[in-house]
């Protein structure tokens, strides 16, 4: 009798191992079917995207150069809005668009980036709400190849073509770019590029060029970069 309850059980347990696996494989294979779907529509997205005029800008904090070369892009663009992502401090881009003549309605700055990464962590939130589809990456040679990939990555699982717009930097760059450092980079990328599709982080730090407040930047004093050609 106690063998024949213990052969039962253990014919039960399997039967319920059996069951459970495949449902393991059901959802699986939902996922996988539901990511290659995703993939499809992404990939027509972002071929129709590459076709459109280019609908903004993004800046890579690092260099003033960059911001003198968005400066310049926004005078011929003015209805073109610009994401300056951890520049330099606030008034001395001010003072490089107004140097410039150019428009400073449609510019800007996030505050709360501390890496590349974060770069397109706190910025994709910001473009989906400009409904942008098209993009120039604003950087630097020695951000290459590594900010590319990442922007391609990250904002292309966003249905977002970038388009890398590189300018030259002079004298020693602060960044150092390693293979290592890619690695890790390029793989929390595609980790975050799947997540970013539910979480939306808010950077609680962005303000528009045009409300930056001059008088209290000039009452507290402030230094820029001095190839900016600005400098107090």
């Amino acid at each position: 009798m106690r063998h024949k309850f213990t052969k039962s059980s253990s014919i039960a347990q399997r039967q319920r191992l059996r069951k459970q696996w495949q449902l393991l494989q059901k959802a699986i294979c939902g996922l996988c079917t539901i990511f290659v779907i995703w993939l499809v529509f992404t990939t027509i997205a972002l071929v129709f995207a590459s076709s459109k005029p280019v609908d903004g800008f993004v800046v890579l904090g690092g260099s003033i150069r960059r911001e003198i070369y968005a400066a310049q892009q926004a005078k011929q663009y003015p209805q073109t809005p610009i994401l300056i992502s951890q520049g330099s401090k606030d008034p001395c881009i001010w003072l490089i668009f107004q140097r410039e003549a150019a428009e400073l309605q449609n510019v800007w700055l996030e505050k709360c980036a501390n890496s590349t990464f974060d770069n397109f962590y706190y910025g994709i939130p910001i473009l989906r709400r400009w409904g942008v589809y098209k993009i120039k990456l604003i950087t630097s040679p020695t951000h290459l190849p590594r900010a590319k990939w990442m922007a391609q990555i990250l904002l292309g699982a966003h249905g977002i073509w970038v388009e890398p717009d590189i300018v030259e930097e002079s004298g020693i760059p602060a960044n150092r770019e390693s293979w290592g450092k890619t690695v890790l980079d390029i793989t929390r990328s595609l980790l975050w590029a799947v997540v970013s599709q539910i979480i939306q982080p808010q950077c609680s730090n962005v303000t528009k060029l045009a409300q930056v407040d001059m008088q209290a930047w000039q009452h507290q004093g402030f230094k820029c970069e001095h190839q900016g050609g600005v400098g107090r």
